[in-house]
């Protein structure tokens, strides 16, 4: 089935579209470089490492490794091996489900808690330095677009 020929001013819009997409894409990527680089160099972790943990830190509860990969949106294979790491480190422990043998919920110990309450501090500085360029009226516009875009597309699935 054939679509309709796009007119000159929606071929624009279009075309637009597309550049704003490739501008988004460039710069989320040069964002998670900065940050891989400076997680690597000053803490030596890595980005889904402090992912991990960011989650955990807003789950006092625990999550299961599920929760946390659909959250993070990877497998939950590589998570396993990031808990295990902070496991193995005393940042993170896993806690039995009651009910359920086979589920466990991984929580940040007090010690996970205290360093990644650190390393979001330095984190956060991280993110107002890089971002500097840009003032309050700016990020705020920025953020209400995105907003709009983020809630078109969830309507959207």
């Amino acid at each position: 089935m054939n679509e309709p020929a796009l007119t000159g001013a929606e071929q624009s819009v279009s075309k637009a579209r597309l550049r704003l997409w490739l501008k988004l894409l460039k710069a989320s990527s040069l964002i998670e470089d900065e940050i891989r680089r400076r997680l690597r160099n000053e803490f030596n972790w890595t980005l889904p490492r402090f992912d991990v943990m960011s989650a955990l830190a807003r789950s006092p509860d625990g999550l299961k490794m599920s929760e946390i990969s659909q959250m993070l949106r990877v497998s939950n294979g590589n998570i396993t091996g990031i808990v295990d790491k902070l496991s193995e480190e005393g940042l993170a422990l896993r806690v039995a489900v009651p009910g359920d043998r086979r589920a466990n919920l991984v929580r940040l110990t007090p010690k996970g808690q205290n360093v990644f309450a650190e390393h979001a501090e330095v984190h956060e500085a991280w993110i107002d330095e890089i971002l500097s360029g840009l003032d309050s009226e700016d990020v705020d516009g920025m953020i209400g677009r995105l907003d709009r875009l983020s809630e078109a597309l969830e309507e959207g699935k």
